[in-house]
């Protein structure tokens, strides 16, 4: 499954080729591979992070072509890359995007692990927000603060002003935490 948002139809980019069975081969022993460029493509990610992915070991090697050498794709690859994209795309650290792949593979087993990650990630996430709405908050002031100013009004300029600097102190200790 690839993540929504990543600009194509699933369906469409991996589908299964409809092959008769020939000579005792089905459709279902068949399988498309892809070239880094292509996986690239797919998922998003620039191939210099499939590659450093692979090399620190976020994802497990993938099979190299038996002449070239050059890595091949699977359909099971692009759909680990697609949720170690999902799971970067989140701000989740390698450490934890390694940790949360590696527990995958446990099954249910994992499940406290995983949401225990997963719930550490939703907390710095709603953390963020609540930095990003400061911030908002204080260019608003500001902009109203120079509306004031272009309008002539001191007093309402000084009350912004009053009130950026609280929340300039508010700022402050977001970035400190």
């Amino acid at each position: 499954m690839l993540a929504a948002g990543v600009g194509w139809d699933t369906a469409a980019c991996l589908k299964v080729l409809e092959v008769p069975i020939v000579n005792g081969v089905s459709a279902t022993s068949i399988q498309h591979t892809y070239s880094i460029k292509e996986a690239a493509a797919l998922t998003g990610l620039p191939a210099s992070t499939l590659r450093y992915y692979e090399s620190i070991g976020v994802i497990t090697p993938i099979r190299r072509g038996a002449s070239s050498k050059h890595r091949v794709y699977t359909n099971e690859d692009l759909d680990l890359l697609t949720w170690v994209s999902c799971l970067s795309a989140t701000g989740m650290s390698v450490a934890d995007m390694r940790r949360y792949l590696a527990n995958s593979a446990l099954g249910p087993a994992a499940a406290p692990e995983q949401i225990e990650l997963l719930k550490a990630q939703q907390e710095r996430l709603e953390d963020e927000a609540r930095s990003i709405a400061l911030r908002k908050r204080y260019v608003a002031l500001k902009i109203d603060y120079w509306r004031a100013m272009q309008d002539g009004d001191g007093a309402k300029a000084e009350q912004l002003s009053d009130e950026a600097r609280t929340l300039a102190d508010d700022l402050k200790k977001t970035r400190n935490q």
